[in-house]
This record gives structure tokens, C-alpha cells and sequence, in this order.
């Protein structure tokens, strides 16, 4: 892939993942092939032995590592394009990164996958300034005749979350709220919310 380099990322062992639903979401990122998405290269899984204390008690347990692998794009991400102000994008490279990415998120909605975390951080640019899609590390594939999901603890990110989500559930829509957020911030060259969290 490109110059022979790939970008790798490490599943955390807290995630709460059973192997059925690691192998659900592989099948997901396999469906997700568009020139606006991040490509999916393939994963590595490792099974290691571990021995801890626990109350006074040694405790052996099996931990298990997943590693997913995706094209590497050097040039970084939007939110690095869209808060420095000597970059200055032109109108027509804003138009192609706003354009390609609506682009890459119908595709993942025509195959039935929600993003869930879309925001400039995930969202590379390619050279020629082609927007691709990445991070797919919260997405959830619906069933055919699911049109929402819900969720007992919140995730995303700050900003760009739909007010569905802090009432537990999420649609399609909750990704196309968060594309609204970028295209303004693309547009505008500012982020759409303050910096302090306790604002």
C-alpha cells in the first residue's frame, strides 16, 4: 500500500468485545470500500497469558490483542486544515473535502453503518485533497430493517454529537447531525463550540 507503510491500530484490552462481536464490526469495515473511507487492510489477533494479584490471589487469565490495519495517509487529518489559519483551503478544496465526504458517509449508510464519531479528527486528507472517512472504532452495522440503536452510556465527541444521543439512542441521522457541524467549520474556518469543557 502506497510506500509500504500502513497505519495500525491497537483495540484496547478494556473494551468489553466478545470475539462474535470483534468479528461483526471486521465485517462491517470490510463492507466499508469507497475512495472516501479509510481502506481496511486486515487485522491480527494474539492470545497471551497473564498473571495478576487480585485480592491477595494470584489470578491467571487469557488476554486477548487485536490489532486492525488500514491504508496509511500521511497528509493528516481536516481538524488540522480547518483550525490553522496560514493553510487558508481554497473554496473549490472545500467544496471537494465537503463533497467526498458526504460522499464516503452515503456509502456507509447505504450499507447499513452508522459512523458515530464523525468528526474533523476522523476525517484524513489524501492527496489532491480527497477527504477519507477513518476511525471507525464506535460504529455499530444495523440490521436491513433497523433503523435506530440505543446505547446506555454516552460516546463521541464533544460538539458533534446529536441531541438523540444524549437520550440513549442514534440513527442515521445522528451522523448526518455531525456532518452539518464540519460543513459549517469547513466553511467558516472555526470550530463549531468552545475549547473548555466546562462551558
Amino acid at each position: 500500500v502506497g510506500k509500504g507503510m500502513v497505519a495500525v491500530k491497537k483495540l484496547s484490552i478494556t473494551i468489553d468485545m466478545h470475539e462474535n462481536n470483534f468479528h461483526k464490526e471486521v465485517e462491517c469495515l470490510m463492507k466499508a470500500k469507497h475512495k472516501n473511507i479509510v481502506r481496511f487492510l486486515g487485522y491480527c489477533s494474539d492470545t497471551q497469558g497473564m498473571v495478576g494479584d487480585y485480592d491477595g490471589k494470584f489470578v491467571m487469565a487469557d488476554v486477548r490483542n487485536w490489532v486492525l490495519c488500514f491504508e496509511y495517509i500521511p497528509n493528516g487529518s481536516l481538524d488540522k486544515y480547518i483550525t490553522d489559519a496560514s493553510c487558508g483551503l481554497k473554496w473549490r478544496d472545500r467544496y471537494r473535502i465537503i463533497k467526498g465526504t458526504c460522499e464516503g458517509l452515503l456509502h456507509l449508510h447505504e450499507n447499513r453503518i452508522l459512523h458515530l464519531d464523525l468528526k474533523p479528527g476522523n476525517i484524513l486528507i489524501a492527496d489532491h485533497m480527497v477527504p477519507k472517512i477513518a476511525d471507525f472504532g464506535l460504529s455499530r452495522c444495523l440490521d436491513e430493517d433497523q433503523t435506530r440503536a440505543f446505547t446506555s452510556h454516552l460516546c463521541g465527541s464533544q460538539g458533534y454529537l446529536a441531541p438523540e444521543f444524549y437520550r440513549g439512542q442514534f440513527t442515521f441521522a445522528s451522523d448526518i447531525y455531525s456532518l452539518g457541524i464540519i460543513i459549517v467549520e469547513i466553511l467558516t474556518g472555526e470550530k463549531g463550540y468552545p475549547e473548555e469543557e466546562n462551558v
